[in-house]
């Protein structure tokens, strides 16, 4: 029976692979395959007993059916493949079972990884048409034909697929998704969706963009009104349903570009680029042809609108003049950093917003607030954050910090010959390679075709890597500064010494800081402490540089101050101890506070303060200097005291007639005395100078 069993045995079949697993792969390309082909997956996991027919015993022979409704095109989202792949490298398996070549690879550079694999580690490959050994040129020329044929069938099919998809999208008849306000009958109709509450919240939508002309003006108007917009469910137990979301910028913009509202049918918006997917991101890459000329179908009047495609394509041309085009170059206005603040709190770009027709600047991060409707996240004065910045970039362009620029970009290129010397030596390396594949190519037999072809491949593989490794140096060379020549360096050090001047210039334009600024700046990242006077900026500079800043910021009121507690108690210390107020805005001064607006402390700013925090007496604190002309003379603040009234009425009084005073002059103030001549009445007269 063992004679038999051998006499029947293929010949490519021996006993070394026999000691070694049988390996049968089993693999559906989708879900629906696996549940609804269920007779080709039978036909694979019964591989097992063609294993056993060959001379496998039974515990040899593994199934791997782990990839079962992945697709074949690639092995990167198959482990079963990736598995099969390990087993054959580590020398375990004798011989590959699978019920057609496309069922391995759908990809040649996949399964002629694998058949490398197999002819390296003497393994045997076996389909539905009989057993192959890829150490072979025969059998290995036939399973690289039946690879490749695998390979284009699946091209073949997904021409076929994207054919078909285009044709019915000419006819209008392909819908991939309807936008929101829109339902699809069971006639395959397109419909307005039959809730006049998403309706009217559509038209809402373009009514308010017809109004305000933007989208962050439709945005704000929903925020306002606490509006949501409509959507139905695309999948799960509620599919159907109407849902309201909260509005966001994204949503309201892919709503007023397109074209369906306008009843149009559209299909080809979007463009697809390979080069610009991103890892872990299957939709990215794509991005939208905002011309109609350019899409692939276009029908008009051809779905229940909206709107008319007048008013389509006027919101087109409206939205386009909004959009900002702004990438950092310079755009108008006094402020020295547009377009190169960043916010330090959530790290988007700070906008630049301009009061007082243009003369106040202010740094402002709404980002969250033009999205989601949410509150500003922080904004800045721009004249302190200007002016720190311009001392730095002054600072940066002195003729101490030109020479240590000059010496750097002598060590750059000291270092530049150095990575120059290296290239040179990869490339001679890249050389060699090459001329001893040419010369061992061409010392071979030429009628020994097994190895010429061998050798042909590493020439041609030496030559590849040569030229890319001289594309590389190209690329690396064009990207290098050119080197500062003596003329150059000269003239760099004698612009140094007048640059100070140059930017205080009155013939040096905003354009001209902002330009400058650009050149020496990448980014400027501000950090407002609170409410208080503290900022922080953090400054990253051409070149790589990080530099971090302290600074004070004016603030509207004392009590934003950080330590106003703190100057409270100090002020209050200084009072009761019977200090005027000249005498404690100097103390203040010596030792190092600061208002929350001006440099200095003066007296009148102290005494409104003192007034403000309820700290005033009978008697100002500088009343003592005012000269009187009798011992019955008082200001009015003394008189309101003494009759237990408010300053402003006794002032009042006084315009009125009702009591008399004179103006009496107090350094450069003047201040009202009155003078009393009935104390049981309280009324006094005085003469008015």
């Amino acid at each position: 029976m063992t004679m038999e069993l051998t006499r029947t045995l293929p010949e490519k079949v021996l006993p070394r692979h026999q000691e070694r697993q049988a390996v049968v792969y089993v693999r559906q390309s989708t879900m629906r395959q696996v549940t609804e082909n269920r007779e080709s997956t039978r036909m694979q996991y019964g591989l097992a007993d063609r294993a056993c027919g060959l001379g496998w015993r039974r515990e040899q022979v593994t199934v791997i059916d782990d990839d079962l409704g992945r697709s074949g095109s690639s092995a990167l989202d198959r482990p079963g493949f990736q598995r099969l792949v390990a087993e054959v490298g580590l020398g375990h398996v004798g011989l590959v079972l699978g019920i057609e070549v496309s069922r391995l690879a759908r990809s040649c550079r996949d399964w002629h990884q694998l058949l490398e694999m197999c002819a390296l580690f003497d393994t045997l490959i076996g389909d539905a048409d009989g057993i192959y050994d890829p150490g072979t040129y025969n059998d290995r020329l036939l399973l690289g034909l039946k690879g490749t044929m695998s390979e284009a069938e699946l091209h073949i099919l997904k021409a076929r697929m994207h054919e078909g998809r285009c044709a019915k999208a000419r006819r209008g008849e392909l819908i991939l998704g309807l936008p929101r306000g829109y339902v699809l009958k069971p006639s395959g109709e397109v419909a307005l969706d039959p809730d006049e509450g998403v309706q009217r919240a559509i038209r809402l939508v373009f009514a308010v963009f017809e109004r305000r002309r933007s989208v962050s003006g439709v945005l704000r108007y929903l925020v306002d009104h606490d509006l949501q917009l409509p959507d139905r469910v695309r999948c799960g137990p509620n599919k159907g349903d109407v849902c309201w979301n909260r509005p966001n910028r994204a949503t309201l913009s892919d709503m007023l570009r397109h074209p369906a509202y306008a009843g149009a049918y559209a299909f080809g918006r979007r463009h697809y680029d390979g080069r610009r997917r991103l890892p872990g991101k299957p939709h990215s890459g794509r991005t939208y042809l905002s011309d109609p000329q350019k899409w692939m179908v276009l029908h008009q009047d051809v779905l229940p609108a909206y709107i008319d495609w007048s008013n389509f394509e006027r919101n087109q041309r409206q939205m386009a003049m909004n959009r900002s085009r702004h990438t950092g170059v310079p755009r108008g206005g006094a402020a020295l950093l547009g377009g190169l603040i960043s916010c330090g709190l959530c790290g988007r770009r700070m906008f630049t917003t301009y009061t007082d027709d243009g003369r106040e600047a202010r740094y402002v991060c709404h980002q969250l607030a033009t999205t989601y409707g949410e509150a500003r996240c922080q904004s800045i004065s721009a004249w302190p954050v200007d002016r720190l910045v311009s001392t730095l970039v002054l600072e940066a362009l002195l003729p101490a910090a030109i020479e240590v620029s000059l010496q750097a970009a002598e060590d750059i290129e000291l270092e530049r010959r150095q990575l120059h010397g290296q290239w040179k030596m990869r490339l001679e390396r890249a050389g060699y390679e090459t001329a001893l594949a040419r010369r061992r190519y061409e010392a071979v037999d030429p009628d020994n075709r097994l190895v010429a072809r061998t050798l042909e491949r590493d020439w041609e593989a030496a030559l590849t890597a040569e030229q890319s490794l001289a594309d590389e140096q190209r690329r690396a060379l064009a990207e290098e500064p050119e080197r500062l020549t003596q003329a150059e360096c000269d003239a760099i050090r004698q612009l140094a010494q007048d640059i100070p001047a140059l930017w205080s210039s009155a013939s040096t334009t905003a354009r001209d800081r902002q330009a400058i600024a650009r050149m020496m700046l990448e980014r400027v990242e501000v950090l407002v402490v609170g409410e208080t006077e503290r900022a922080a900026l953090v400054c990253h500079w051409a070149g790589g540089t990080v530099t971090k800043h302290a600074f004070t910021r004016p603030v509207r009121r004392f009590e934003q101050l950080e330590h106003f507690d703190k100057l409270l108690a100090r002020i209050t210390e200084l009072r009761s101890q019977g200090a005027t107020a000249q005498i404690i805005a100097d103390a203040l001064n010596a030792d190092g506070w600061t208002p929350p607006k001006k440099e200095r402390f003066n007296a009148p700013m102290i005494h409104r303060l003192l007034q403000r925090r309820g700290l005033g007496t009978t008697r100002p604190i500088w009343s003592n200097n005012i000269p009187r002309r009798h011992k019955s003379e008082m200001t009015l603040q003394e008189y309101a005291d003494r009759i237990g009234a408010h300053r402003q009425t006794v002032y009042g009084w006084l315009r009125r007639g009702r009591i008399k005073g004179r103006l009496a002059k107090v350094g450069s103030q003047r201040v009202w005395l009155v003078e009393i001549q009935n104390s049981s009445t309280g009324i006094c007269t005085g003469e008015s100078s």
